[in-house]
């Protein structure tokens, strides 16, 4: 995957922020490594209009390398949101496919229910509609992207022989058993609840390792082997480490004021923890009324600059936002996990493990192999199979739908319209319903027909930008000789990383230890506390389509370089890779009413979700009021009991 020089004396100690020759050699940014996500100049130009006010020469940073590296297997070339799918999507916001009479191939196709969109939501509507479905009605799931999963995709490196796996967003999952997502579960055979996960291999004592990405990241407090990190912003030069900081809160280099504010919290959360709150409904719609912040501070006494140094970046990394912007309906995510809980279970890719079982049990022979968690995992795709005619269920990938209108009166019509492109032509087909199970922030462009009332509810969605960058380490003995498994720090690039024990369905070692090569994710999502909600997402987004690859290559590099050189790591040796995977619309943002309602008006999710209109039904999890592959299978569930009526 990349092919490294031998470093020269004159590179040594070179490492810096600095865009020089030297120091692009000692970060490793000259090493070849595979690229092949380049982004055209030409179509650039063309599409120029469509990246909002952003010109090629502004979203490129003038480089060309955009998407970089995409990785290997299955999920090659489909990292993130892809500069295709950006595009048309763009397109589609921006009237391109706005007269209905724009020219199209008929496919002369007909199907009962087509599903637009391919994540979790539309594949779950996919099997619920199989399971309840007539032998000969059919359903057609149109999914933009070179494979289905939506945000549950993951990517593969192969790093010194090994095949290594890690999310590209959707992360923890959960168990087969009662209620709906569990029979989900033992529906699809997905058997979580059997998983083994690696073993200690390294040197004793054992480092206690999460499962997800993100496991002792929200732990409070977090386990003795996961530490802070502080560097120049808070006068430390070098930046150093301070390992198990909630039993050293003491060598914090903050003011007391913080530190006490630190000490404050860790009563708080111990508190909470021995003795949690139980509120009523009514308790927890009056919280939707404020925002985060303003309980952290007025009702437990925390100060804002607290809350936007240590409390922020953990809620955002999860719910897009801040607590300056988020629901206090949400509040109690300021506590964390407690340290007696159980570990996440996860598969070695993420939600992809979901994605890929549901697949397989709508077309059994897509993955070759038993329907075990192991084939099912780490089995290529036939993806000749998807959208064969003989499927009940076809699944149509690289098809990214522009247009969704009733024909005819929506009370009255019989058939629903879809034109989507592919492969560069514009295609339309009928469906007698339609389930729209992608984001809010295209639906709303997508059904031309929508009412005003669906439309305005839309209208106050909102939705952050995410960068997951996956980056591949031949070892992790820098983090291991600073006595670390993971850590977090409160400047540069990024805010936390940590090593993952995986399952071992998707491991080629049943053990893990410091020598062994593993992937290091950064979850950065774009939060400016204090700016109004809706100009904190569209500037994040403006950051991250802006941003080339090789600028936030030389982030992390930088970022790694600065905490980890004093304990032997070397950017250009121990990195083998880096992915980056950017999602514009990454999580619906809850704002204060946005989950109940205000002022005796009905919450904006509720009018989507309380009826089809006409033969369209929503499902996606922003109708959840809050991202994840839980709320994506509920509202699937909901979608297609709605619709059955119809069918």
């Amino acid at each position: 995957m990349m092919k490294r020089t031998r470093k020269s004396k004159k590179d040594k100690g070179q490492v810096g922020t600095e865009a020089s020759q030297h120091g692009d050699r000692a970060l490793g940014m000259n090493a070849r490594i595979c690229r092949r996500d380049f982004l055209n100049s030409t179509l650039l130009a063309s599409g120029s209009a469509l990246l909002e006010s952003l010109t090629p020469l502004e979203l490129l940073g003038q480089q060309r390398d955009w998407g970089g590296y995409t990785g290997e297997g299955d999920y090659a070339g489909a990292n993130g949101q892809t500069q295709e799918v950006m595009l048309a999507a763009h397109a589609v916001r921006d009237g391109v496919f706005d007269s209905p009479s724009t020219p199209a191939v008929d496919t002369d196709e007909v199907f009962d229910l087509v599903i637009v969109g391919g994540g979790i939501s539309g594949l779950a509507s996919a099997l619920y509609f199989q399971d309840q479905a007539k032998p000969n009605q059919t359903c057609l799931v149109l999914e933009n992207h070179p494979i289905f999963g939506g945000q549950a995709r993951r990517n593969e490196f192969i790093v010194d022989g090994h095949r290594l796996m890690a999310p590209q967003g959707s992360n923890m999952c959960g168990l087969p058993g009662p209620g709906l997502v569990g029979e989900l579960y033992t529906r699809i055979g997905a058997k979580t609840h059997e998983f083994k996960y690696q073993e200690w291999g390294g040197p004793p004592p054992a480092m206690p390792l999460g499962r997800t990405s993100y496991d002792h990241f929200r732990k409070f407090p977090s386990v003795a082997s996961f530490g802070f990190w502080f560097g120049p912003k808070f006068g430390q030069q070098p930046g150093r480490w301070v390992v198990d900081p909630w039993n050293n809160l003491d060598q914090l280099p903050l003011s007391p004021e913080l530190r006490s504010d630190f000490a404050k919290f860790l009563k708080l959360v111990n508190e909470w923890n021995q003795s949690p709150r139980h509120e009523t409904q009514e308790e927890l719609r009056r919280y939707d009324n404020v925002t985060i912040e303003s309980i952290v501070t007025e009702r437990y006494g925390l100060s804002r600059e607290f809350a936007r140094l240590f409390i922020a970046s953990n809620i955002a990394a999860g719910y897009g936002v801040g607590p300056d912007a988020l629901t206090g309906y949400w509040y109690r995510l300021i506590f964390g996990l407690g340290p007696d809980t159980t570990p996440g279970y996860s598969f070695p890719g993420g939600n992809t493990g979901v994605a890929r079982h549901i697949v397989k049990t709508l077309i059994p022979d897509v993955i070759p192999g038993p329907r075990t968690t192991e084939a099912v995992c780490r089995n290529r795709i036939n993806f000749g199979t998807l959208d064969r005619l003989r499927n009940q269920v076809r699944i149509r990938l690289r098809s990214t739908v522009v247009r969704v209108e009733h024909e005819g009166e929506p009370e009255k019509s019989s058939y629903v319209r879809v034109m989507y492109t592919r492969d560069g032509k514009v295609y339309r087909l009928k469906a007698r319903a339609v389930i729209m199970a992608g984001g809010g922030w295209i639906t709303k462009h997508l059904v031309r027909d929508l009412p005003s009332t669906h439309r305005q509810a839309y209208d106050q969605f909102n939705y952050n930008a995410t960068l997951v960058a996956n980056v591949a380490v031949r070892n992790w003995r820098f983090l291991h000789k600073l006595g670390l498994s993971g850590g977090r720090w409160f400047e540069g690039f990024g805010y936390w990383t940590e090593v993952r024990a995986i399952a071992t369905i998707g491991a080629d070692s049943p053990t893990i230890g410091p020598d062994s090569p593993t992937v290091l994710s950064l979850i950065v999502p774009f939060f400016y506390p204090g700016l109004p909600l809706a100009e904190q997402c569209s500037k994040g987004r403006a950051e991250l389509l802006s941003t080339p690859f090789r600028e936030y290559e030389r982030k992390i590099r930088e970022q790694f370089t600065d905490m980890f050189s004093g304990s032997g790591f070397d950017a250009r040796r121990d990195i083998a890779g880096i992915i980056l995977n950017r999602w514009g619309h990454h999580y619906v943002v809850a704002q204060p009413g946005f989950t109940w309602g205000e002022e005796g008006k009905p919450a904006p999710r509720d009018i989507l979700r309380r009826a089809p209109f006409g033969r369209i039904a929503f499902a996606n999890t922003d109708l959840g009021a809050v991202s994840g592959h839980v709320m994506a299978i509920e509202e699937a569930h909901r979608a297609v009991g709605q619709l059955l009526p119809v069918l």
